[in-house]
């Protein structure tokens, strides 16, 4: 819980630290919405990169899925940073990482450096899921949480339905790498204001009951525990389609239904905008079922199938022969991506001790990038050989029933992990 720094906080300094959460609530909205756009920079200004640095579409696939192997291995120990850190300076020591990285690819000359810095980018911005998630784990309650992560997560969508509209202009004002410098730059405007949001308050430092364990012994606990292999796997096998869709929807608008640079915007927004109903329904619908006495292990999955059986419907998006129906499509498959997302997030803030809850989330957030890294570079080649994105989205409508049907093989049913021993910070 958010407590105050004085020791006997009044009532009405108790209902300023409450109205504080909100805040806190906003601030890590507008961090996500900082991420999305500074990662799908790329993918809106591609045509005109491309023309410069002379790509392939093997060259782009090679650079997401360069992102994506920075990011995997960062997660190796973000993490463990976050759960360090604490609430109060993860969030920004990340944020403000991530922008120096994204204002770098404004500077680069080379494919080399550009590669540097979109490594760079991925490594960095790794330490947005699991500080984010530590950060509305702790200072909501277990029936609010998944508004709460739905409300964030369909909030963050804004990034995505924003950058296509607005950096076509922005790229014709100041070119393409006076976008990346000045979208960068609004992080630091971020830590700022989340300095400002934060000043006066502690966070609750959460340890697990029990003798304190070696950094080895804790990795140990970690792997060893059935529910971060059924976390991360579910994550594998959802997580894949989302940087699918990230890096290439974009260009699958372009090459099939030749949409030219400028025009990107408004189908991409129709996408996203479903992206972020679905993860702000999914949130309502999660608390308003737990309102009514439903268990978690009910709810988490029955939301979950819901989210999947959207998704199968993706390889429609193909054949549709109309732009704003191929964009409906995926706008659903994204919805669906978001709900199993929203419950994903919430069964680990759900059950896994507190103590853990950043490591679990950098863990599945690696395995996810991993998988993300696997279908961005095979999308590259698949494209290349001339097979067209078919092959792709049939994989893409069922990733998530697989992946449901994994954390069910492994978490059969959800348990509320116990209370955790607070120390204040």
């Amino acid at each position: 819980m958010v407590q105050d720094s004085a020791p006997q906080a009044s009532a009405a300094t108790v209902d300023a630290v409450e109205r504080r959460k909100w805040w806190l609530l906003g601030l890590v909205i507008l961090a996500g919405i900082l991420n999305l756009v500074d990662r799908q920079v790329i993918a809106v200004l591609k045509p005109l990169i491309e023309q410069e640095l002379h790509w392939t579409d093997a060259d782009y696939g090679r650079l997401g899925s360069l992102f994506q192997l920075s990011a995997a291995a960062a997660y190796l120990f973000t993490g463990w940073i976050v759960d360090r850190l604490g609430v109060k300076w993860a969030t920004p020591a990340g944020v403000a990482a991530w922008s120096l990285a994204a204002m770098a690819h404004g500077w680069a000359m080379t494919m080399g450096q550009f590669a540097a810095a979109r490594a760079a980018l991925g490594a960095t911005e790794s330490m947005g899921t699991p500080s984010f998630v530590k950060t509305l784990a702790s200072v909501f309650s277990a029936r609010m949480r998944s508004l709460a992560f739905g409300i964030s997560n369909g909030a963050s969508s804004i990034g995505a339905i924003v950058t296509p509209l607005v950096l076509p202009l922005l790229a014709v004002a100041v070119g393409w790498r006076g976008s990346f410098i000045l979208v960068g730059a609004l992080g630091f405007v971020w830590v700022v204001l989340w300095l400002v949001v934060t000043r006066g308050l502690t966070f609750a430092r959460h340890v697990e009951a029990g003798p304190k364990r070696s950094t080895l012994e804790g990795l140990g606990v970690l792997l060893l525990d059935r529910r971060t292999w059924g976390i991360a796997g579910a994550k594998v096998l959802s997580d894949q389609v989302w940087w699918l869709l990230l890096f290439w929807a974009p260009d699958f608008f372009h090459r099939v239904y030749k949409i030219p640079v400028s025009g990107l915007g408004p189908p991409l927004a129709v996408a996203y905008v479903g992206s972020a109903v679905g993860s702000i329904a999914a949130g309502w619908i999660a608390a308003r079922l737990l309102a009514r006495g439903l268990g978690i292990n009910t709810v988490r999955k029955l939301v979950m199938l819901g989210s999947a059986l959207l998704v199968t419907i993706v390889p429609l998006a193909l054949y549709a022969h109309n732009l704003w129906l191929a964009a409906a499509v995926l706008g659903v498959t994204l919805a669906g991506h978001q709900g199993f997302s929203v419950s994903i997030f919430s069964t680990i803030a759900d059950i896994i001790p507190k103590a853990r809850v950043g490591s679990v989330t950098g863990f599945g957030a690696l395995c996810g990038n991993l998988a993300g890294m696997g279908i961005v570079l095979l999308a590259g080649e698949i494209l290349t050989a001339g097979l067209g994105y078919g092959p792709l989205l049939a994989i893409a409508s069922v990733s998530y029933l697989l992946g449901l049907l994994w954390l069910h093989l492994w978490v059969p049913r959800l348990v509320a992990a116990p209370d955790d021993v607070d120390e204040t910070a």
